[in-house]
């Protein structure tokens, strides 16, 4: 297997609609998706589009949420996880398991905030980086 385009960059923010403007105030990035609640994930989300790819903001909605443990670590934000296209997530799912890498949570996909399903790869397998897998959308 190998991963397809870089889909977006995940970027925990502690607060959603100032991190919007301050992309749209210092990089011309205006072009952003209305703020949705995941609360089956924790997460309010974002994404700020770019000419190439989108930068994903994530939000927590409350002190169990595995962003604001995040933030507790890095209260002013930063890089969450990087989230690449897959053709077969679960053929994906099956070829990391198969290489030793660790899937999160049960290891089954869930739907994502893209509404495709996606997995995440413990860091220890990527240099330290969260990696998200995600079902090619429908373009």
């Amino acid at each position: 297997m190998q991963v397809g385009r870089l889909n977006h960059v995940g970027v925990a923010v502690p607060d959603i609609e100032a991190a919007k403007q301050t992309y749209a105030d210092l990089y011309g990035a205006t072009e952003a998706t209305e703020t949705r609640d995941f609360p089956h994930l924790g997460v309010r989300v974002a994404f700020v589009k770019l000419a190439n790819s989108e930068i994903e903001l994530l939000e927590p909605l409350g002190a169990d949420s595995p962003v604001h443990k995040f933030l507790e670590r890095n209260p002013k934000g930063g890089q969450h996880h990087l989230c690449f296209e897959v053709p077969d997530i679960i053929a994906a799912r099956d070829d990391m398991r198969a290489k030793g890498a660790t899937v999160l949570g049960t290891g089954d996909p869930y739907v994502g905030a893209h509404g495709v399903p996606v997995i995440f790869i413990h860091p220890k397998e990527s240099c330290g980086l969260l990696i998200e897998l995600m079902q090619e959308p429908a373009r």
